[in-house]
């Protein structure tokens, strides 16, 4: 588990992805996603994958944080859900500066990145609190709702974090 400030970071079990299905917005059935759990694609296979269940100090189950390399460099991606209830209260900007202090201390990368719908706006603002800089735009990267968007590539370089700002505590082996 990493421990933050107001939240926690747990690995996913099986037994969160009925609240995957419930809260995300991704558009799977809880079989699905079962299945996908159980048997990630092949891409994942050959590189690191960790996702993590975002919860509030008293156990609440708030949202979601993965993170997985881009090959073949040393980059990390990271993808984030909070639950629309516990939205702007600064649980989705501590999630990501946990992971990132995380991913800096135990990996040898020289980069983290998100990427985001260029209409999401929280997303960007979450981003921009953590210390991700906006690089560009992907164009037509996203199919949403039947059609194509763009989206907003952000990253936070090693030289630029420097240290650690909300990580207080990692237990376990991750």
């Amino acid at each position: 588990m990493l421990e933050g400030k107001n939240v926690n970071l747990r690995v996913m079990e099986k037994g969160d992805v009925g609240f995957l299905c419930e809260t995300s917005t991704t558009q799977l059935t809880e079989a699905e996603a079962e299945e996908r759990f159980e048997n990630p694609s092949q891409l994942v296979k050959l590189t690191e994958r960790s996702r993590f269940v975002i919860e509030k100090k008293d156990g609440t189950k708030i949202g979601f944080i993965a993170h997985y390399f881009v090959l073949p460099n040393r980059i990390m991606e990271i993808g984030y859900d909070i639950i629309p209830s516990e939205r702007g209260k600064g649980y989705g900007t501590e999630a990501i500066r946990v992971i990132v202090d995380y991913l800096f201390l135990t990996k040898d990368i020289v980069r983290i990145q998100a990427i985001t719908n260029v209409g999401n706006k929280p997303s960007q603002r979450v981003l921009e609190k953590a210390d991700f800089s906006k690089e560009g735009t992907l164009r037509r990267v996203a199919h949403v709702a039947g059609e194509w968007t763009d989206a907003y590539i952000y990253s936070i370089l090693r030289e630029e974090w420097k240290e650690p700002k909300i990580l207080t505590k990692t237990t376990s082996e991750i």
